[in-house]
């Protein structure tokens, strides 16, 4: 049988910053009475002008500091390059963080009474995502809309969907034909109130790109039917519907019926400094395979992989939660690339497209003989080939090994130094059809920061891989959410959603028959 070799060397760049970063240190003493002064200029290191930023500041005592008059949520606040910081007497620590692409300062100071000092820190980019096409973004912000601006600003963020309407404390409708258009500044920024999220006993979706009115049940209703308003966004031209979790009760069901554009794999439960544990109204995971904080952001990342084992070829997600999350905007974000200059539209095209990264702290720019992520490779009848990955991976925090993940397994562990030395990452070899992505994890302790591409996609024979393992896993899942609504009273109601439901495995039925791998 000839065998196809494809593609040419590829190379592991780093470009890794600082891992532990130096302390800046503010001893000397720092206007107000009683209280001390430190002025506070955060300046680019390559360009020497003022950067907005986030600034986490505590007390010896652990606790946050909020500066009056400026955006703050849970720990941290953002400003525009310059603050000035009237504080009492007393030790400080700080971290300052510019989004995702420049090395985190940290440092300390003392404050002594009636003292007045400044300040300048400098911050350095160690990579420019968007020089290479790719550009971030974050379909989870639900804050003020008054501040988004300067939040995006902060963290270095590009793209963000901003929630203007919700269900999950009662039943909602809003217009959204009066105020749906996308916002621009700062010539390559943009973001949108044209979202809102529907919350029902089994699942949350997101909306974005809305047009027109939609009324949303209470968050606690299974009647009536979700498919209701969802069918009122499917009639929006350039809608788009986020499922925010891979857990949700209802994804078998919404997979099923075509009502989903993007499956969210780092949400609102990946935080910055812990991992939240699973919704009790989410599918469980099994805590043995999937224990502690590292199990809880595999347990999403499994079930999506499982829908690939499918043949389906729905596109990751990212968000942060910030404004319900403790996160800050833009913590968990997606990198989406995007030929020329970036507007909305072609953003959201790319997405779909699947060209994406999503992460919360390592950097990926990939590729897989040449081509981006969400890119299918055709096997000729009868042959097998071998895929080059080249991949940049950019980094402020230790990194010991990257993971190729091909049809739903882990086919290699890379560690980092041997790779470094030689610059190669082992080609993915293929004799049918399948999948394969490239993830990297930190050494985080106790919490979850990772990175992962969006899917590439082999097809032999033009078909398309389907498990028959991972099909009877949704199967069997939509079996057991149909147990839980034959307790609604409502017996037109409930024969309503069963019927639903019974299309729903109607299809992963015939999916089943079609299955063609173990």
């Amino acid at each position: 049988m000839p065998k196809i070799l494809k593609g040419h060397s590829a190379n592991l760049l780093f470009a890794v910053a600082a891992m532990i970063t130096p302390w800046v240190d503010f001893s000397r003493p720092a206007i107000a009475a009683g209280n001390g002064q430190l002025v506070l200029t955060v300046v680019d290191r390559d360009t020497h002008e003022p950067i907005a930023c986030r600034m986490h500041l505590r007390r010896a005592n652990g606790r946050p500091w909020k500066v009056k008059g400026l955006p703050y949520w849970h720990d941290h606040f953002v400003f525009d390059g310059r603050v000035a910081l009237r504080l009492p007497k007393g030790d400080y620590t700080f971290e300052l963080e510019h989004g995702l692409e420049y090395v985190t300062r940290s440092g300390r100071f003392t404050i002594e009474p009636f003292a007045d000092d400044a300040k300048e820190v400098d911050m350095r980019r160690f990579v420019d995502m968007s020089e290479h096409g790719w550009w971030s973004g974050d379909l989870d912000v639900r804050r003020p809309v008054s501040q988004i601006e300067l939040l995006m600003l902060a963290d270095d963020l590009h793209v963000a969907a901003v929630e203007r309407a919700s269900n999950r404390k009662g039943a909602a409708r809003v217009d959204f034909s009066s105020n749906s258009a996308v916002v621009r500044f700062d010539d390559n920024r943009f973001f949108s109130t044209a979202a809102a999220v529907h919350a029902w006993p089994g699942a949350v979706v997101s909306y974005f790109n809305l047009s027109e009115p939609l009324s949303l049940p209470a968050p606690t209703a299974e009647v009536p039917s979700p498919l209701v308003p969802l069918g009122q966004v499917r009639g929006q031209r350039g809608a788009w519907v986020d499922l925010t979790r891979a857990t949700w009760w209802d994804l078998p069901l919404l997979v099923a019926l075509g009502q989903i554009d993007s499956v969210r794999i780092a949400n609102e439960q990946w935080c910055r400094d812990r991992v939240l544990d699973d919704p009790r109204t989410a599918r469980p995971r099994d805590r043995k395979l999937f224990p502690d904080a590292r199990g809880a952001a595999e347990w999403t990342q499994e079930v999506y992989f499982r829908l690939l084992e499918c043949g389906l070829r729905i596109p990751p997600s990212a968000g942060s939660g910030s404004g319900a999350s403790p996160n800050p905007v833009g913590y968990n974000r997606m990198y989406v690339h995007v030929d020329g200059p970036l507007d909305w539209s072609k953003w959201f095209d790319a997405v779909r497209a699947g060209r994406i990264t999503i992460t919360n702290g390592p950097l990926l720019r990939p590729t897989a003989d040449g081509q981006l992520p969400g890119h299918v490779f055709a096997l000729p009848d009868g042959e097998t080939a071998e895929y080059e990955i080249g991949l940049t991976l950019s980094t402020r925090e230790p990194i010991s090994y990257l993971e190729i993940i091909k049809n739903g397994r882990i086919f290699r562990t890379v560690r980092l130094d041997e790779y470094a030395k030689s610059g190669r990452l082992p080609p993915v070899p293929f004799d049918a059809g399948g999948w394969f992505l490239v993830r990297a994890v930190t050494e985080t302790p106790g919490n979850y920061r990772a990175a992962m591409t969006g899917p590439f996609y082999v097809e032999a024979r033009y078909e398309r891989r389907i498990s028959r393992q991972a099909v009877q896993f949704f199967l069997d899942w939509v079996h057991e959410r149909a147990r839980q609504l034959t307790s609604i009273d409502d017996v037109q109601a409930r024969r309503d959603l069963l019927a639903e439901h019974r299309k729903a495995r109607d299809f992963w039925q015939d999916l089943l028959s079609k299955a063609n791998t173990p």
